[in-house]
């Protein structure tokens, strides 16, 4: 019995005509077109939105960093304008302080040159009053030593006592007159 159907079968062999590579057979596509179907739908309405969101989230974290990226780097910038403005005003400020703080010295310098000398003028002033002083008060006590040596000597010469006072004063007047005139001839 075998033998008979492998002779009956021999006469329509399934496998007889060659399959053609680049055509499946048609059990095959439908097979295959099921599976398919059914993973394109699932992927479809599960992982497709899944992936989009993930996208979308992503694509927003990097347009959000961009613009905080670029807010931060306006502010950075902002930030070191204000600074550099800073500096130049404080540099500024400094500049003036400086030159203040020298037309101070300078000025307390001629405030004190100024104060030096008036004090000095004032001294030497003081000092020449005094000497003045004393200079006059040397040559009143010359006076009235040599008019009471004049005058006692005119008393051994004349051998009259002087007692009278207003002639002891003319004899002194007159003799410190001649005195001053032998003095200014002499000059």
């Amino acid at each position: 019995m075998a033998n008979t159907f492998l002779l009956a079968a021999e006469e329509h062999l399934p496998l007889e005509t060659a399959p053609s590579p680049l055509v499946p057979p048609l059990y095959d596509l439908v097979w295959s077109l099921i599976p398919f179907i059914v993973i394109l739908v699932v992927f479809w309405k599960f992982v497709l939105p899944k992936f989009q969101e993930v996208l979308n989230q992503r694509e927003d974290q990097i347009e959000g960093g961009i613009q905080r990226a670029e807010a931060a780097q306006a502010e950075a910038k902002a930030a070191l304008e204000k600074y550099n403005a800073q500096l130049a005003e404080a540099r500024t400020e400094a500049a003036q302080i400086r030159d203040d703080a020298r037309n101070q010295g300078q000025k307390i310098i001629a405030d004190s040159k100024v104060q030096a000398t008036e004090e000095s003028n004032r001294i030497i002033e003081a000092g020449n009053k005094q000497l003045e002083a004393q200079r006059s008060a040397v040559v009143s006590d010359l006076r009235k030593e040599m008019g009471e040596n004049s005058i006692s000597l005119a008393e051994r010469l004349l051998g009259e006592q002087l007692s009278d006072d207003v002639k002891r004063s003319g004899t002194i007047d007159s003799f410190l007159a001649d005195l001053d005139n032998v003095g200014a001839a002499g000059k």
